[in-house]
């Protein structure tokens, strides 16, 4: 697709409108349908469309595999951390109300953080498993 400029010019377009859609779905995931895991996939759609554009070098280039699964742990010590950080604080494993002096704030701030580190996982994920499947040879 080297020489299609409506498609690669298309692409460019479409990104960040995935990316905000992304993102919408995460930060609405709290008062309806949507969350972590399906801001991830979307997140990692975007990618796959990129690649499928500009090619799996193009990709790479832009989210280096080294950097995907650096995600994947980050996204993991986040949610673990969070549950770890309620019992310190003494509450049970992921119980945010003791997060905050109002247990409403300490719900929402923990319900936010818990599916961030879901998100940045299921992104990473499926980025790398794209990658796994994209890279192998014939």
């Amino acid at each position: 697709m080297k020489f299609d400029t409506i498609l690669r010019v298309g692409t460019k377009l479409l990104l960040p409108f995935i990316l905000v859609f992304g993102l919408y779905v995460q930060f609405h995931g709290d008062y309806g349908p949507g969350g972590g895991f399906q801001a991830g996939v979307i997140a990692a759609a975007m990618v796959i469309f990129y690649a499928i554009t500009f090619g799996l070098d193009a990709a790479k280039r832009a989210m280096p595999p080294i950097l995907v699964e650096t995600l994947i742990g980050l996204g993991v010590l986040l949610y673990t951390g969070v549950g770890v950080v309620s019992m310190l604080k003494g509450g049970e494993f992921l119980n945010y109300s003791v997060l905050e002096h109002d247990p409403v704030a300490g719900q929402h701030i923990g319900i936010l953080l818990v599916e961030l580190g879901v998100l940045i996982t299921v992104f990473a994920t499926m980025t790398a498993i794209f990658y796994s499947f994209a890279g192998r040879g014939r």
